[in-house]
């Protein structure tokens, strides 16, 4: 069966390219009776039939979903459809003004919503729309209008504090996926979608990156396993109902957000989500010393630049060399007393 989203066939001895659209069958005659021509000639014909003809926001929106369809940012895209549609949805794409922009500032303030959430809505907006010109679907991106940024508090954990969020997770599931969260360093969609024939017990390796999927996404690693873990794990395993390490009565567990906030409560922590446990890890890491490079490939980083501009300031030689060359102890002391006569 063919990967494209269209069929060629014949009519009349005459090649056609065919295609589902809305529940009905739509046919195109291609010009040519030669299958081989016919094959060069129909991407280009069904893009230009099935090319999205609407400058609405909406239409431009829809549009923008049937491009990058199976890719990571549309699954999150339809949330921040919600809370753009009423206003910017019948809009056309170019007639947007920063007084729109806002307007809509204002509305999700009013709602409760942080600042940054209302940067990440109107981002979108913009990431469409500058698609939009690009695909020559509108003649012009507007300026979109966006409330600064307001850096997040950082937080992470101590070794100690992780050792008792695990300990007052009543579930066994839960109190796995702490120890391998921060003992892994990975994300929790790759700590939650791991399976058992990813993780090597004979050479104490685990395999984050799933082989299934083959959309474009965040880089994720194959790290060491801890004797920590490796006990664990084991344990775990025994036990185990199905494929994946993190499980409930035999069913995957999709979400360990709820469990962890009752998990924290429980350990006397202030509020803990999956992530902090990932970068709590490569705090500790930087702490203890490691090479900003190890720790990139533990966190699956491509490029270590981003790992140094994170956690490089959590190193112990951090500005090290820097420090010692104002030391001032060295001076002689007849030299202390010339200056300070």
């Amino acid at each position: 069966m063919s990967d494209e989203p269209y069929e060629i066939g014949r009519l009349k001895g005459e090649c056609v390219v065919a295609w589902w659209e809305g529940g009905k069958r739509k046919r195109y005659r291609l010009g040519t009776s030669d299958a081989s021509e016919a094959r060069r000639i129909a991407p280009a014909v069904y893009a230009e039939r099935t090319r999205p003809k609407g400058n609405t926001v909406k239409e431009l929106w829809d549009a923008y979903l049937i491009d990058k369809a199976g890719r990571a940012v549309t699954k999150i895209m339809p949330y921040e459809w919600k809370a753009l549609e009423a206003r910017f949805g019948k809009m056309s794409g170019e007639a947007i003004t920063i007084a729109d922009c806002r307007a809509h500032t204002d509305e999700r303030r009013a709602a409760g919503r942080k600042d940054n959430t209302i940067v990440t809505e109107l981002g979108r907006l913009r990431m469409v729309l500058v698609w939009a010109e690009k695909h020559k679907l509108i003649a012009e991106a507007p300026h979109i209008e966006r409330p600064a940024a307001v850096k997040p508090k950082e937080r992470h954990l101590r070794a100690h504090e992780v050792a008792r969020l695990a300990e007052a997770c009543k579930a066994p599931h839960l109190s796995l996926f702490v120890h391998l969260a921060y003992g892994t360093a990975g994300r929790a969609a790759a700590i939650l979608g791991l399976t058992w024939e990813r993780c090597d017990f004979e050479r104490g390796k685990i395999l984050l990156e799933d082989p299934d999927i083959t959309v474009p996404h965040k880089g994720r690693a194959v790290v060491p396993m801890t004797k920590t873990l490796r006990l664990r794990m084991l344990a775990a395993r025994e036990g185990a109902m199905s494929d994946h390490v993190i499980e409930w009565a035999g069913r995957r567990v999709t979400s360990v957000k709820k469990g962890l906030a009752t998990a924290a409560q429980a350990a006397g922590l202030r509020h803990v989500h999956p992530h902090m446990l990932r970068h709590s890890a490569a705090v500790r890491q930087a702490e203890a010393g490691v090479p900003m490079e190890e720790i990139a490939s533990y966190l699956g980083h491509s490029n270590p630049k981003v790992t140094r501009d994170i956690y490089a300031r959590f190193s112990p030689e951090a500005l090290s060399r820097g420090a010692a060359a104002l030391e001032l102890d060295d001076f002689e002391p007849q030299e202390v007393k010339r200056w300070t006569a």
